[in-house]
C-alpha cells in the first residue's frame, strides 16, 4: 500500500521562506555593503594622524577621529574619573570654550588612584581626537542616533597625571563580517530546523 505524500503547509512555508530571505538579505548587506564602506571608513583613519594638525572641532565628525588638535579650554566646569582598563582611569574634563557652542571634552591623563582629585585651571591642550565616552547602552544607541562627542587626548598629561595612551586604530571596532556570518547561520539553521519540523509532521 502507498504511503500518502506528506502535504506541506502552505502559509507557514511562505513565512518561513521569507523569514529565511531576510536573512540572507542582512548577510549580503552586511558583506557587500556595509564591510567594503567600513574598510574604506578605516583606511581614511588610519591616514589621518599623519595630516596637518587642526583646532578642536565644534561638532561631531566621525572622519576626523585620530587627527592632531588643540583647542582652548577657558574653564573646566568638570573633572570625572572613567574606567581606562590596564591603565586604571582616565581624567576627563568637561570644559567652556566660550560664550557659545558646544564645549570641549578633553582627556587630561590616567591615573590608577580612583581616589584622585584632580585640579586642573585650563589652558591650551594639544592632542588627538577621539571619542568622548558614551553613556548609552547598546540598546539605547540603536534608538538615539545622536553622533557620539568629540574627545581631545592630551599628549603631554596635565595635573601630574599620568599618560594617555597613544592612538590604536584597532580600537574601532569592525565586525560586518562576523555580523554577515551571523545571519547566514541563522538562515542555515531556521532552514534546518524547518526541514526536521516537516519530517515529523503527521501525514
Amino acid at each position: 500500500m502507498t504511503r500518502p505524500a506528506r502535504r506541506i503547509p502552505i502559509i507557514p512555508t511562505i513565512l518561513v521562506t521569507l523569514a529565511i530571505a531576510a536573512m540572507i538579505g542582512l548577510g549580503l548587506w552586511q558583506l557587500l555593503d556595509r564591510l567594503p564602506k567600513k574598510d574604506a571608513f578605516l583606511a581614511q583613519l588610519a591616514a589621518n594622524p599623519a595630516k596637518p594638525p587642526m583646532a578642536f572641532p565644534r561638532f561631531p565628525d566621525e572622519t576626523l577621529l585620530f587627527r592632531r588638535a588643540s583647542g582652548l579650554c577657558l574653564q573646566p566646569t568638570a573633572i570625572k574619573l572613567a574606567g581606562a582598563g590596564k591603565s586604571g582611569f582616565r581624567a576627563i574634563a568637561e570644559c567652556k570654550t566660550g560664550a557659545e557652542g558646544p564645549g570641549m571634552v578633553v582627556q587630561l591623563g590616567t591615573t590608577r588612584d580612583p581616589m584622585t582629585k584632580v585640579a586642573w585651571a585650563g589652558g591650551e591642550v594639544s592632542g588627538y581626537i577621539s571619542h568622548a565616552p558614551d553613556g548609552r547602552s547598546l540598546i539605547g544607541s540603536l534608538f538615539d542616533r545622536t553622533p557620539q562627542r568629540l574627545m581631545l587626548v592630551a599628549d603631554t598629561p596635565q595635573a601630574g597625571l599620568s599618560p594617555n595612551g597613544k592612538p590604536d586604530i584597532a580600537s574601532v571596532p569592525n565586525n560586518h563580517l562576523a555580523y554577515a556570518g551571523q545571519w547566514f547561520f541563522f538562515a542555515a539553521i531556521a532552514a534546518i530546523i524547518y526541514a526536521l519540523a516537516l519530517r515529523r509532521r503527521p501525514r
